[in-house]
């Protein structure tokens, strides 16, 4: 088969492989439909470490080609979605309540990291009775592929950020998973929504998807604009979505006392994140710092897929770009070099 892989750090190229195998509680899928992620990126340009002729990609969906002897609920020809985390179900972490982090730390982010990711012809899912979600006939693939990665870790960014019905909400980069955090905000129950951004077609997308103010950080302090707009207090949620030290520590500036930190970004590089001391009542403010991994496995997708439907969130609107798998190299310089006023770029197989 043909997959996309990373060679080595800072290079990328197409790669023949043989087909997978499902061990007994395993599925293959053949994809026709992937997403980039800002996270392939990182992980060229080295944020896990070293890696060679890894397949990258982890947001996908499929059609099921092969199920191993012990899969129940699947079949070859169901139409399926895969979450971006694939954890193991039986794992100590998963017990626990942590199934992202099952195998240790990120352990359930499988694809494009501990094994081969989605963009291929063909690829591996673990424990597919519990990581696998049928897709509903009348959402399609184009939609229901936003719910592997980017619906499940922005919304996680709004369940993690404690909002109150009412509360004042602020989303900082308006990213593909910052926007989706800006409609969970909505969807939780914010009564004001403020996106952080400065890219005025993101900033048209955070007010479609339920931002009720702009602030430009290009033009305007993000801490002082923020004071105005929630009358001297701070508000009562801020969700990181971009992963830069700079972003994180106005993040803890704007929020208020008893307020809550959500990070959802990734932070490719640094050795350090920094905590502003006196905004964070050195260190007594009682400000709650929540992080977390997408959320990954069939109820999580079911439920995702359950917002498709009832058309409360219509992802599809950050589809910019759409390439075939056999363009897939340009296709990672657009998404990789941020070209063309790109947000989202949709691969077809």
């Amino acid at each position: 088969m043909k997959a996309f892989v990373m060679k080595e750090i800072g290079r990328v190229a197409f790669m023949e492989k043989p087909d997978p195998e499902p061990g007994p509680g395993d599925a293959v899928i053949r994809a026709t439909r992937a997403l980039i992620c800002t996270s392939d990126s990182h992980t060229v340009a080295g944020g896990i470490g070293p890696r060679e002729d890894l397949t990258l990609g982890h947001e996908a969906v499929g059609v099921v080609h092969a199920v191993g002897s012990e899969v129940k609920e699947f079949k070859p020809g169901d139409r399926v979605l895969v979450g971006a985390i694939t954890p193991d179900w039986g794992d100590r972490a998963a017990q626990n309540g942590f199934p992202s982090q099952s195998g240790g730390p990120l352990g359930g982010f499988k694809f494009a990291n501990i094994k081969d990711g989605v963009f291929a012809d063909f690829f591996h899912v673990n424990d597919a009775d519990a990581n696998l979600a049928k897709i509903p006939e009348d959402i399609s693939d184009d939609v229901a592929v936003y719910c592997a990665d980017m619906m499940s870790t922005g919304f996680m960014g709004a369940e993690k950020g404690d909002i109150p019905i009412g509360g004042t909400v602020a989303v900082l980069a308006q990213g593909p998973v910052g926007l989706m955090a800006t409609a969970g905000a909505r969807l939780n129950g914010a009564g004001l929504v403020i996106g952080v951004e400065s890219v005025p077609q993101r900033q048209k997308l955070a007010r479609m998807y339920g931002a009720d103010e702009i602030v430009d950080f290009s033009k305007e302090d993000v801490a002082e604009r923020t004071e105005e707009l929630t009358q001297g207090q701070g508000v009562d949620t801020a969700i990181e979505a971009l992963g830069a030290d700079g972003t994180f520590q106005t993040a803890v500036r704007i929020t208020k006392p008893g307020g809550t930190i959500s990070n959802i970004g990734y932070f490719g590089s640094g050795e350090f994140v920094r905590i502003p001391r006196v905004e964070w009542g050195v260190g007594m403010a009682d400000k709650t710092i929540a992080t977390g991994l997408c959320p990954g496995g069939r109820l999580r997708m079911e439920r995702l897929l359950r917002v498709l439907g009832s058309h409360r969130v219509d992802p599809s609107h950050m589809t910019t770009h759409t390439f075939a798998f056999d363009e897939m190299e340009r296709a990672f310089e657009v998404a990789d070099k941020k070209l063309d006023d790109v947000v989202k770029v949709l691969i077809t197989f």
